[in-house]
């Protein structure tokens, strides 16, 4: 194979890897939130769709969400406000994604409470997992 086919492939698959970690890591936290909350869905491949589709759709909505959040954070001191405007910005962001991803899937139903407990917990998982990001960009 040549070198320069072997840099493509080579990051590529990385990427994919690293991808399929963060996808499987939601999925794995969604099962276990559906199951605690006694969420019914009509097989794994449903789910996996929802999971996936809430990923996809995420993406674009949190690019936005967060550039808002960037900047609404540079107008307010002190660490706990900071962190409320990150959490409610995060919160409205997965909301969002499950509300629609919920709407279009009939495979699988939630009810609004399990809406909002499940955007909850993807919101704290995210910014447990963020915070050493939002420290290096005080730095």
């Amino acid at each position: 194979m040549e070198k320069k086919t072997k840099n493509i492939i080579g990051p590529t698959l990385f990427a994919l890897v690293i991808v399929g970690m963060i996808i499987g890591m939601y999925f794995l936290g969604i099962v276990g939130l559906f199951e605690i909350l006694g969420v019914q869905y009509q097989s794994s491949w449903s789910l996996l769709l929802f999971v996936i589709s809430i990923f996809i759709l995420g993406l674009p909505i949190d690019l936005v969400s967060g550039a808002m959040a960037d900047l609404s954070v540079e107008k307010v001191r002190g660490k706990t406000s900071v962190f409320v405007v990150r959490f409610l910005f995060g919160f409205a962001t997965n909301w969002i994604a499950i509300y629609i991803v919920d709407v279009f899937m009939s495979s699988v139903e939630l009810a609004l409470g399990t809406r909002l407990v499940i955007s909850l917990m993807l919101t704290l998982f995210e910014m447990v997992v963020g915070a050493e990001e939002i420290n290096e960009k005080k730095k």
